[in-house]
């Protein structure tokens, strides 16, 4: 009898039928001899939902009552399932966060694992119940207060809570039958991916694929925890995320280009007329880090005439006017001339273990981009990665030309997108 960790996602969850979908497909993995635990998102667009309603009625809600809140979305899924469950014949029984033993940090609403205790839920199921626990919530360790752990966590959740029960693997239910070589509302012809190593799949989560939440892979890497990526909505086999030696195993002919991930929650800033002296970017950077702001890619020309600097970055969009702020208490002390943001762009990048060994990778991507008018602003890589900045406007074209031009196309079905966000 094997240990199985299943999460279900918002969409999966959204309304009775979902609920009782779900249900039967627990009942069924209890019944073919397995041992199963389960973590469940909030139903559909709840956590949305809650967070207008806390806008509505605060401009800037405290973030301990804020996270008080969000925790509900996943409360009322896990009793829910636990009483469809019940009602196919099964014991379940569910648990908050705090009460599955997710210790956490105290940084409200990003708040990180610490560890977990899962005293009750080994009880549970040494009793012959399903423990189905709330996702994306845990327990500060210091202050004892309710935290979220970030939008998607409860990919997180499931990932941490198999680790430490020594699972066999983690089942990771979405509206999408896996993880596919682009997002497939924007290029129907995607295929999907039978197997993927943890690495591409970092890369891919860090670069806006939202099919897995980034600390999910990063703990299933370092756990060797498996996982597996299906739909709620079908029985295909979806995608397995391995060590990369178990994702290529029988594979005789490994792809160049594993995927091409795009993200529009990015935005700029550029930092023009920057001294060029010895120490300003780290004071610039240090500033930025110092108010719970991480960066992404960075920019640095300096003019031969003027002898001054411009560095340009892009940071998560809902961090712009945090980082201004910053920028700008420290304007006098550094001397530079202006800010520029700009919430009008798109990151897309291509991800491959193979374009370590292939030349010519970068070129045929940024041809495929100028063929199709796409003009580049900014530019990162990493061994297996290759990250463009391009007006917003354009990047739905960029995802299309760029997996065309790689021809990573199924060629003989269509992605089917079964509902949701694919969360």
């Amino acid at each position: 009898m094997a240990l199985v960790v299943q999460k279900y996602g918002g969409s999966s969850l959204a309304d009775a039928d979902g609920i009782k979908r779900v249900a039967q497909r627990i009942a069924a993995t209890r019944k073919a001899g397995h041992e199963v635990v389960v973590v469940v998102s909030a139903m559909g667009d709840t956590t949305d939902e809650l967070r207008d309603l806390a806008k509505q009625v605060s401009p800037l809600p405290p973030g301990r009552e804020l996270d008080m809140l969000l925790t509900a979305g996943e409360r009322i899924s896990m009793a829910l399932v636990a009483m469809a469950i019940a009602n196919l014949g099964f014991e379940a029984r569910s648990f908050t966060g705090s009460q599955a033993g997710v210790i956490t940090d105290s940084a409200h609403g990003k708040a990180r694992i610490i560890h977990i205790t899962p005293g009750r839920i080994s009880s549970a199921l040494a009793d012959g119940a399903i423990p189905v626990v709330a996702g994306f919530q845990g327990v500060s360790q210091d202050s004892k207060d309710i935290t979220t752990l970030g939008r998607g966590a409860s990919d997180t959740t499931a990932v941490a809570l198999a680790a430490a029960l020594g699972a066999q693997s983690c089942e990771i239910f979405t509206d999408v039958d896996g993880v596919f070589t682009a997002d497939p509302r924007i290029v129907p012809a995607a295929r999907r991916i039978p197997r993927i190593s943890y690495e591409e799949m970092l890369e891919m989560a860090a670069c806006g694929a939202k099919v897995l939440h980034l600390r999910c892979v990063a703990y299933a890497k370092f756990y060797r925890m498996p996982i597996h990526v299906r739909s709620s909505f079908s029985s295909k086999e979806g995608t397995w995320v391995f060590e990369a030696s178990e994702a290529e195993e029988g594979e005789v002919d490994q792809p160049i280009i594993t995927g091409v991930a795009h993200d529009r929650s990015e935005a700029s800033i550029t930092v023009a007329g920057i001294p060029d002296k010895v120490g300003v970017a780290a004071t610039m950077f240090r500033a930025v880090a110092n108010a719970g702001i991480n960066i992404d890619m960075i920019v640095q020309s300096t003019s031969s005439v003027t002898g001054r600097a411009d560095i340009a970055f892009t940071l998560p969009r809902q961090d712009g006017q945090a980082a201004i702020g910053a920028l700008h208490a420290i304007q006098d002390a550094i001397g530079f001339e202006s800010l520029v943001f700009d919430d009008r762009i798109g990151k897309i990048s291509l991800i491959g273990a193979g374009m370590r060994s292939h030349p010519g990778v970068s070129a045929d991507f940024f041809g495929a981009l100028a063929d199709s008018g796409i003009n580049i602003r900014m530019i990162s890589t990493s061994e297996i990665r290759i990250s463009a900045v391009v007006d917003a406007a354009d990047l739905d074209e960029a995802v299309s030309a760029t997996h065309r031009a790689f021809g990573l196309e199924d060629g003989q079905s269509e992605a089917v997108v079964y509902g949701g966000t694919g969360r």
